[in-house]
């Protein structure tokens, strides 16, 4: 979660949803709604970025 410019937690994504169902993913330009894990404190203009973070063998 960013607020001006800054990550002020990083945190998993506990659900998302499109209307009142449970998604796994809503495509580019639909509403949605989203429940961050052990974190209530969002404001107006915070900014949410979401990535996806996977081990890699060594070779």
């Amino acid at each position: 979660l960013i607020r001006d410019g800054i990550v002020i937690t990083e945190v998993k994504l506990a659900s998302l949803k499109r209307f009142k169902d449970d998604v796994k993913e809503v495509g580019s330009g639909f509403e949605c709604g989203i429940t961050i894990e052990n974190y209530n404190d969002i404001k107006i203009g915070d900014e949410v970025e979401a990535y996806i973070m996977e081990e890699v063998p060594v070779k």
